[in-house]
C-alpha cells in the first residue's frame, strides 16, 4: 500500500525537469497539477519561468495536460494562458481524471508522467492510474486548510 504514496522522483520544482531528463526516462508527456506545483495558491497567472518551461518541453515534442481538482471555469482560464489542454474536477485521488487527460493526449501510462504537489493527490492518482510520479515541494506555504492538514503526515511519509 504504501508503494502507491511513494513518487518515482522527488525534486524541488517542476523547472527541474527537461526534455533530455524526460527523452531518458521514457516519457512523452506530463500531466500538471496547478495549484502549488506550477503557481502559488490563489494566484491567477503563471509566473513567467512556467510559461518559458512550457514552451520549452512543447518545442521539444512533449504533451503537456493540466490535471486539477479545481472548477472547470478556473482550470479553462489557467490553461488558456499556456495554450495547453486540461481537465478539471479530477477527482485525485481517483485514477479517472489520468485516464481522460492520456486519452486527451494519445498517450499509453508508460510514456505518461503525473507531477504534482501532494502525495495524497497527485502521487496516489498517477500510480493508480499506472504512471511514473514525479513529485515536487509546494511553490508556496500558503495553501487551503484542507491541504495544510494532511503536510505532516505526508512528510513522515517522505521521510
Amino acid at each position: 500500500m504504501l508503494s502507491y504514496l511513494a513518487p518515482h522522483l522527488y525534486l524541488s520544482s517542476v523547472l527541474e525537469l527537461d526534455a533530455d531528463r524526460l527523452s531518458r526516462l521514457g516519457l512523452r508527456g506530463l500531466l500538471l497539477d496547478v495549484d502549488c506545483t506550477l503557481k502559488d495558491h490563489g494566484a491567477t497567472e503563471f509566473p513567467a519561468a512556467v510559461h518559458a518551461w512550457v514552451k520549452m518541453l512543447r518545442a521539444a515534442g512533449l504533451r503537456l495536460c493540466l490535471l486539477s481538482n479545481g472548477k472547470p471555469r478556473r482550470i479553462g482560464e489557467l490553461a488558456r494562458q499556456l495554450e495547453l489542454p486540461f481537465v478539471a474536477q479530477a477527482f485525485k485521488p481517483l485514477p479517472r481524471g489520468c485516464v481522460r487527460a492520456m486519452k486527451m493526449l494519445e498517450l499509453a501510462p508508460q510514456q505518461t508522467a503525473m507531477v504534482g504537489d501532494q502525495l495524497f493527490a497527485d502521487v496516489l492518482a498517477g500510480r493508480l492510474a499506472g504512471l511514473y510520479t514525479i513529485l515536487v515541494h509546494p511553490t508556496s506555504p500558503h495553501e487551503p486548510w484542507f491541504t495544510r492538514i494532511k503536510r505532516p503526515i505526508e512528510r513522515l511519509l517522505i521521510r
